[in-house]
């Protein structure tokens, strides 16, 4: 129902906002306990793993344990985080196998020193058992999309602590061009209630520590745009290197067992020559550094390929936090050749870099907020705005529609999700 039909149907309305909203907070609960929990078993594998590095050689037997995982669970074909995509779009459902399968496979990869990071597991997570709770509650075909998003929300949020990046990001990413402005009362409620959760039990926002707000000049304006555009090519390069490196792997070794175990051989042997693990894991540590003002030249292509490997072989995690780590590493770098403060600028790839391959702007601009603080967001918004041009409709999932094109507009439109609150409840 339309805010227009108020006067006519107030009751109804008002059923709809209470169900919503109780909806939004239940699945931010759930979110909430999720993301915490997740972020403590990731954590906890990982000081495993630097405690004992030797793990490293068992990753290939990771694999194959990966695979075995999602075999039990059924979920051979399973496509990720593009299926809970498709899932939104198409108002479907996400199996509730997903989640304890991606929960494991992911804990595997970060024990054994897979480059990949968590928010795909964290959507998948997320969109898995909000799907799950909408069978259990038998909600309509149109109402699962909107309920998987605020799953989707909550865990991002509860695992990240920042809930109005999570919000944006489930409205927004789907869909290149729009926000699905039906869902903004759940996906909010979802993330805040998961937020406060996870923060009760031990979960810390990702936040960096900037300088204050830094004067804006015309000298800084022309390094910020030109920031912006190698931002914005690095982006198209990331994003079409992953997926040429998983076509590559699926046809060069389309036994998926085969695959995976040479695979994960080929990043113990990277990590090898590398003669260190900085660049295993989900590369967090490696993005604080850089926004500390410190890097090496070569750290944001060794960390895509470490990452392109991992995942083209079919290792679980996700490609945002890496891309955390790329932008960040690469900012510090390019920023400090142009003149540029190079922890400021690292800061600005970091966001810069998550804004063009998700396709998500708006999500990108708050992210800096949540993350930095509100006082450059006029940077970072430039730095944004400019990357998102530039990289035109790449991105990472290949299951994003777009439906508005950057030079042109598309026809496509959402399904029945879309009349969730236009059409009066029955």
């Amino acid at each position: 129902m339309s805010l227009l039909d108020t006067m006519h149907h107030p009751e109804k309305y008002g059923k709809t906002l209470l169900k919503w909203g109780s909806l939004g907070i239940l699945v931010g609960i759930l979110g909430g306990l999720i993301g915490a929990g997740f972020h403590h078993v990731l954590h906890f594998v990982t000081q495993l793993r630097l405690s004992h590095p030797w793990v490293l050689f068992l990753l290939p037997l990771g694999g194959l344990l990966t695979l075995g995982i999602y075999r039990l669970f059924r979920l051979r074909n399973n496509r990720g985080t593009n299926e809970v995509i498709d899932a939104i779009l198409n108002d479907g459902t996400v199996s509730p196998a997903v989640a304890p399968a991606i929960f494991l496979a992911t804990a595997i990869t970060h024990f054994l020193g897979g480059s990949a990071g968590r928010e795909g597991a964290a959507l998948q997570l997320g969109g898995s058992t909000a799907s799950l709770l909408g069978s259990l509650l038998k909600l309509k075909e149109n109402e699962h999309a909107v309920l998987t998003m605020a799953g989707m929300a909550a865990v991002f949020s509860g695992l990240f602590g920042t809930p109005l990046t999570a919000t944006l990001f489930t409205m927004e990413f789907a869909s290149v061009g729009t926000i699905f402005s039906p869902a903004l009362l759940p996906c909010y409620l979802a993330a805040f209630t998961a937020s406060r959760v996870s923060l009760a039990l031990g979960v810390h926002p990702e936040t960096f520590a900037l300088a204050d707000a830094t004067p804006f000049s015309l000298l800084q304006g022309g390094q910020l745009a030109l920031l912006g555009v190698a931002v914005g090519i690095l982006g198209i390069l990331m994003c079409f290197f992953f997926h040429q490196a998983e076509h590559f792997a699926k046809k060069a070794l389309p036994n998926s067992a085969l695959r995976i175990v040479i695979g994960g051989l080929v990043v113990v042997a990277m990590t090898l020559l590398v003669g260190d693990h900085r660049y295993n894991g989900a590369g967090m540590d490696m993005a604080l550094k850089a926004v500390g003002g410190s890097a090496d030249w070569y750290d944001f292509l060794l960390k895509l390929l470490f990452t392109a490997v991992t995942l083209s072989a079919g290792f679980k995690g996700g490609e945002i936090v890496p891309t955390f780590c790329i932008g960040a590493t690469f900012g510090c770098v390019a920023g400090g050749l142009l003149g540029l403060d190079p922890g400021f600028a690292a800061a600005l790839g970091l966001v810069g870099l998550f804004c063009c391959v998700t396709n998500s702007p708006i999500a990108a601009m708050v992210l800096s907020v949540e993350m930095f603080g509100s006082g450059n967001l006029p940077l970072f918004a430039l730095v944004c705005v400019i990357g998102f041009v530039i990289s035109g409709n790449w991105g990472l999932y290949s299951s994003q529609i777009v439906q508005f094109s950057k030079s042109r507009m598309v026809k496509r439109r959402y399904g029945a999700a879309a009349s969730l609150f236009s059409a009066d409840p029955e």
